[in-house]
């Protein structure tokens, strides 16, 4: 059956031990009333630093307290990420926080998968229940038949526990069907991923080319206030996209490429380019090698070949192959991040970045920069991890030879008995709604069906919650501690996340739950601390930082260090050759084509149309659907067609319609919306919307 999240919103509100069907988790929260739009306008009695996590940018945060309620979240212009602006998802991080239908007490299935009836517990009767599912599921199937899916920063307790318990079968949703093969691209061609954030200095490019990247609508706050500054310094944009997106609009060129075709327009870029002396001869003669292989490979990729299978006239891309390579190295293709499209991605990906080598953009201004890390020790002093087997990517011993994490549909699909040589047999799942994440929903469902047991450890109801049999309510970002911040960036830093308020109800802090499983299960060695704050504490002095000092800034700044060729830093390779790889060895010895190529995606069917989605900027994933504060910008979906088409189907903008897939799956209704701003064979959907 097809469980949605307004069903599973009505469990939950009845006695511990009964059955709960149809009352409301609002009646837990006290105080709340509806929702107010106004801005407060208050600083607060106090005002606490943290960093957020509406989405996965993680920027640090002002929440402003009165009378123990938050009141708004604002930037902390102290923090590297967010420079003291917010995207409008990170501003109502309150809905999150105050909103009715959170989960507040643990909850335990009452009757089969598929049927949300469950009962509250105590937390000692539900983390018992745990240990003993968990128990039971080494005994007979041992570690491995756990998987954990993971996505969220919190997520990292939860890593430490399965890690201890001896699994590493764990995986995000976000590798496989977001960044996982444009990080493989550029680690073959650079020997580095691009990252999270990416490695991008669009601030100082003075040409940002986006192919297939919605930035202004996929609010990552960082790079979209850099595209500001840059437009501001009267930098120029190329735009490669089938809809005319609000990035389109600020564009010197925007190129309506037919879907799917974006690898025959980069060669045939990387050919003009080429053909016409315009690349950094000096760099590359410095820095990479495989020119001459390139170059005999695009010799028959020109202009008029891309044009056929694109639908860009050749003088076009001739006179923005010519743009492009005329601001280099401050000329950046941007790598994307939702990458994950027509089965040759990783291909794609390294079309992109060898065309950005040809610009000579790697450690440049206005190109991409290498980043650094600030020193943070571990905590250490616990005992290693029991050695883990690995789980085949896939069926009859078909792999990705250069996939460095699991596969989270591969797990998915290896809990379906027989599919694979070892069976996965229970799921931990963490802050991932995967009935949504993941695709071929119906295989989800089988996979849910088989399992021996699914455990959920969420702050809201979603589709995965209603599948589970035990569901342990996590308290919010702003009730929490969690791990030290630390990523690679161009200011390397620190950054906090500290309680702002106590949590609602019975939630409580992700460490928590983690730790009391691991004192259940035998592997409190792993927790060697007393509480989140003894830990974080611990880990600080190492660094010879002091946590009641980050309390109070919630971000702390490390030396800063050359990050470009131009601040003097010499840039190393981590590749077999040592230096950037345009034609790949190791692709080759692996038996995958050495140098990218196109290859034509499968046409829709006769009266179909080819289905695009981004992002809206109140929302992120299903994560947000719910949220009341941002709903009340925008609450519902709609689907884009071209006006032309809309009047020749007989369609008026505005109705509601019907969408239908080529597998029989029908979704709506949504508001069409006609308009020009879109190719004549696609449609456009916002992601996350989820069911009602």
């Amino acid at each position: 059956m097809s469980l949605s999240r307004r069903q599973f919103i009505k469990i939950g509100g009845g006695a511990a031990g009964g059955a709960a069907r149809a009352t409301g988790l609002g009646s837990e929260v006290v105080g709340l009333g509806p929702p107010k739009s106004r801005d407060p306008g208050t600083q607060g009695d106090r005002v606490v630093p943290s960093f957020c996590e509406l989405c996965f940018w993680k920027c640090g945060i002002l929440a402003h307290v009165r009378d123990g309620r938050v009141t708004k979240i604002t930037g902390n212009p102290a923090h590297p990420l967010s420079r003291g602006r917010l995207c409008p998802r990170g501003t109502g991080g309150t809905g999150l926080l105050y909103d009715p239908d959170r989960i507040l007490s643990p909850l335990i299935r009452s009757e089969e998968r598929g049927e949300q009836v469950f009962r509250k517990v105590s937390w000692d009767a539900a983390l018992d229940e745990v240990a003993e599912r968990l128990q039971a599921l080494k005994k007979e199937h041992g570690p491995e038949a756990l998987a954990l899916f993971s996505h969220g920063y919190g997520g990292s307790w939860f890593k430490t526990l399965v890690h201890a318990y001896g699994t590493g079968t764990i995986a995000a949703p976000s590798y496989a069907q977001c960044r996982g093969a444009r990080e493989v691209a550029f680690q073959l061609t650079y020997g580095s991923p691009v990252g999270s954030p990416e490695t991008t200095d669009a601030r100082n490019a003075r040409v940002l080319t986006l192919i297939g990247a919605h930035l202004g609508e996929n609010m990552h706050n960082t790079q979209v206030q850099e595209l500001a500054e840059m437009i501001d310094k009267g930098g120029e944009l190329v735009v490669v996209d089938p809809r005319y997106s609000v990035a389109a609009g600020k564009a010197r060129y925007w190129l309506p490429i037919k879907p799917g075709t974006d690898t025959a327009l980069l060669l045939a870029w990387i050919h003009v380019i080429l053909k016409e002396g315009l690349y950094d001869a000096e760099y590359l003669a410095k820095y990479a090698i495989g020119l001459d292989e390139l170059k005999a490979h695009v010799a028959d990729r020109g202009p008029h070949w891309a044009w056929t299978r694109t639908g860009i006239e050749p003088e076009t891309i001739v006179e923005t192959a010519r743009f492009i390579a005329g601001a280099r190295p401050a000329s950046l293709v941007h790598p994307g991040r939702r990458t994950s499209w027509y089965g040759d991605d990783t291909q794609r990906s390294r079309a992109i970045a060898i065309l950005n080598a040809l610009l000579g953009s790697w450690a440049r201004d206005g190109g991409f920069y290498v980043p650094a890390t600030m020193a943070l020790p571990s905590l250490g002093g616990t005992p290693p991890f029991p050695h883990a087997e690995p789980m085949p990517d896939m069926p009859a011993g078909v792999v990705y030879p250069f996939a460095d994490k699991a596969l989270a549909h591969g797990l998915r699909d290896a809990s379906i008995p027989g599919t694979y040589e070892r069976d996965v047999k229970g799921w931990f799942v963490y802050g991932t709604n995967l009935l949504g994440a993941l695709p071929q929903r119906e295989r989800t469902i089988e996979a849910l069906k088989a399992l021996d047991t699914v455990i959920t450890v969420d702050v809201l109801p979603a589709e995965i919650t209603g599948w589970s049999d035990i569901v342990l309510p996590e308290a919010t970002y702003l009730e929490r501690y969690d791990d030290l911040h630390n990523p690679p960036f161009r200011e390397p830093y620190v950054a906090l996340r500290q309680p702002v308020v106590e949590p609602l109800g019975g939630s409580k802090p992700g460490w928590w739950i983690a730790k009391e499983l691991g004192e259940r299960l035998g592997l409190g060695a792993w927790f060697p601390w007393t509480d989140a704050e003894d830990y974080l504490r611990r880990r600080l002095d190492l660094a010879g930082l002091d946590l009641d000092e980050l309390a109070v800034t919630g971000v702390v700044e490390g030396p800063r260090e050359p990050t470009t060729i131009e601040e003097g830093l010499e840039p190393s390779f981590a590749t077999p050759s040592g230096k950037i790889e345009l034609y790949s060895q190791q692709m080759a010895d692996a038996g995958i084509p050495p140098l990218p190529d196109y290859t034509a995606p499968e046409e829709p069917p006769p009266g179909s149309f080819r289905l695009l989605f981004g992002r809206a900027p109140t929302h992120t994933f299903s994560r947000t659907a719910n949220n009341r504060r941002l709903g009340e910008i925008r609450d519902s979906n709609e689907l884009w067609l071209n006006a032309q088409v809309a009047r020749e189907l007989g369609l008026v903008d505005g109705e509601d319609v019907m969408v239908e897939n080529d597998a029989g799956v029908r979704e709506g209704p949504v508001r069409l919306k006609a308009t020009q701003r879109i190719r004549p064979d696609c449609v456009y959907l916002a992601h996350g919307f989820g069911t009602k």
